[in-house]
Order: structure tokens, then sequence, then C-alpha cells
């Protein structure tokens, strides 16, 4: 199993517009260190001849050409904000190379939302042969119950990102939870004891809707992880600061990061 990072930024991306010079205000983050400059949040999960594509957010072309990725065969929606969403009508080239509509995956209050405010990508002609916009079949998911999307069985669970819920999951010794403040009884249940989780960690303060680093470092130990993969940064987490003061086991993702695993 490969996991190809697309991006680890938060909803902003790093640098984020603006600053003195209009070339972006990257906080404390050194905008001489590459890993420093992060796109927004999405990943590529590949095994057994399947790519899964998790969420569509505006990078989405230019992750796909930066890290080599030449064809989708599904997509899983971890939720609806725009940040992992509104780079949707790209499907519409992976459509294109697979020749087929894609099924997307996701809770259904969050296809409802995307078919509602990308209608025209849920509607699909029998006939349609040629994708002049983005073909997508909505396929709800029922967590915990397990789903098989092409060669991978996914165990989703839901998570609480303050003020709403998103979508998390476990595949084989990978999790992922992206835009989480708080874990139940029931995701904790599946992420035990897991090998290697990719987790948000927005900051290193507290916050209302992000997990901050703090806690995923209780999360992580609690849970037994061997391998703790911090994502969805904000201008707080700069690169060298985070290689330099985190614990064994605990390493910040970088743009473009592949993490092997054996299953």
């Amino acid at each position: 199993m490969r996991v190809i990072v697309l991006g680890c930024g938060g909803s902003a991306g790093v640098p984020l517009i603006g600053g003195p010079d209009g070339r972006g205000d990257w906080g404390v983050c050194d905008p001489a260190e590459p890993r420093n400059r992060r796109s927004r949040p999405a990943i590529v999960v590949a095994a057994g001849g399947t790519q899964l594509l998790v969420d569509t957010g505006p990078d989405l072309r230019s992750q796909l050409l930066s890290c080599g990725i030449n064809r989708i065969d599904a997509v899983l929606y971890t939720h609806a904000h725009a940040d992992h969403v509104s780079g949707i009508d790209d499907v519409r080239i992976l459509n294109r190379i697979v020749g087929r509509p894609l099924e997307a995956w996701g809770l259904p209050h969050t296809l409802a939302e995307l078919s509602e405010r990308f209608r025209y990508a849920f509607q699909i002609s029998e006939n349609q042969n040629f994708f002049y916009k983005p073909a997508l079949i909505a396929r709800p998911l029922d967590p915990p119950a397990r789903t098989r999307i092409g060669a991978l069985e996914v165990h989703p669970f839901r998570q609480n990102h303050g003020f709403s819920e998103t979508l998390g999951f476990r595949i084989g010794p990978f999790a992922y939870s992206t835009d989480v403040v708080e874990l139940d009884d029931t995701a904790r249940a599946i992420l035990k004891g897991v090998d290697t989780w990719l987790v948000d960690c927005f900051q290193r303060a507290p916050h209302k809707t992000h997990a901050h680093l703090d806690k995923v470092l209780r999360w992580a130990e609690e849970l037994g992880v061997r391998r703790t993969v911090l994502t969805h940064m904000g201008t707080d987490m700069d690169w060298g600061w985070l290689c330099d003061h985190l614990p064994a086991g605990v390493e910040p993702a970088y743009d473009g990061m592949t993490i092997a695993l054996e299953t």
C-alpha cells in the first residue's frame, strides 16, 4: 500500500494570501524551507490496483500533476467544506482517463450537500461518453460498517469537527483523520493499534474545530499508534521546529510525501 500526500495544509494553505510584500503570510514558518509550502488537504491511497482519491480541494490539478498521479478509480469525501471539495470540476479529466463516471463515497449529508451545490456533477445521462463536466455517482457510507471500494476495505468512522461532522477511515494498517477535534469511543476502537495515522494537527495551541499538537500526541499514545504523521497544518507549524521537538514516532507531513505500508 502507498499513501501519497497531495496536500497537508489548512483551509487557506501555507503561506496565506497577503504578507508584507504580497507574496504570502508565512506566520512562524520558514519560507526558505520548501516543506513549509502546503496546499489544501488531500491524499491518494493506492493498493491492489485501486487508486482512491480522498477529497477534491481547490489545488487538485496541480497536486495530481506534481505527484505523478495519472489515474483515479474512485473518490471519498471526508466532508463538504470548500477546501476539500472545490476542485471537483477537475474530476472530468479523471473521468476521461478511465472512460466512466467515478463513484463518490461519503456520509449521506455530505453527498446530499455536494449533490445540491454541484448538481451538474451528479446528473449523468445513460449515453454520456464525453466528459465535458465531472461525472460522479453518490455512494453513501454508513459508519462503522465496512465498505469495499475496489481492492480496498474501508472502515469508516464519524468525527467531531466542532460545529460539524466529518468522516475518518482506516484501511488495514493506515488511518486518516483530517478535520477533527474530538474522537468518540467508536472512532477510538477502530483506530486502536493502527500502524500509521495521518491526522489533523492545525496548530500548537487549542482550537475550536481542529486538533492541536498536545492533543494529537496524547491520542497517539493512548491508541498505541506506531507512526503518527501530522497534516492539515497551519502557519504555526514550522517544519524545522517540528522535526526538532516532536517525539520519536511522530513527524510532520509535506506535500508530495509518500508513505509505504505493508499489508
